[in-house]
């Protein structure tokens, strides 16, 4: 990359990584090209990005940003996964760890809150927006059909109370 190369990439990064909500930081050596791709495309699939550059990039990209905590993860070969969900990058990236074992969860950022390898796991295993998202009119659906079904009920008693007595009279 020449000069003017490197400028851009730092400056576009730094904006990405002020926008996002959480990062992971993994090393990433021995994966093949098959296994980046498939990292970067399940990591893409929950909504997140995934960059491999030079940790020296990356610790010019961080200057400025709530994330610039971090900045000491970055020794050998990583790659960064973020992503504005903050669960959707850490879950992608542990779910293929688990397949994978060398790529290897070094720590994250959540916001200004530094994560752990253990940190970053514990966060993967929440639920993502959307599921929350999900469960909530569940739980707001749940109530009203309950009430449909309380409602309904007396009406179907006194059917079959009905039914009862005019069944009695026909065979009287």
């Amino acid at each position: 990359m020449e000069r003017a190369e490197k400028h851009e990439f730092v400056t576009a990064l730094n904006g990405e990584l002020g926008n996002t909500s959480v990062v992971v930081v993994a090393h990433y050596a021995g994966l093949s090209v098959a296994q980046m791709t498939a990292l970067r495309s399940s990591v893409r699939a929950a909504g997140g990005t995934v960059k491999v550059a030079k940790n020296r990039l990356v610790k010019l990209a961080l200057q400025g940003t709530e994330l610039e905590h971090i900045s000491d993860l970055f020794t050998g070969p990583t790659i960064i996964a973020y992503s504005d969900d903050p669960v959707a990058a850490p879950k992608a990236v542990v779910d293929f760890a688990k397949t994978n074992d060398k790529l290897v969860v070094i720590g994250g950022a959540l916001g200004s809150t530094n994560l752990n390898p253990e940190g970053v796991k514990s966060l993967a295993s929440m639920p993502s927006l959307d599921e929350l998202r999900a469960k909530l009119v569940g739980m707001i659906q749940t109530p009203a059909t309950r009430i449909a079904q309380v409602v309904n009920a007396p009406a179907g008693q006194l059917a079959r109370v009905f039914g009862a007595y005019a069944k009695k009279d026909e065979a009287a």
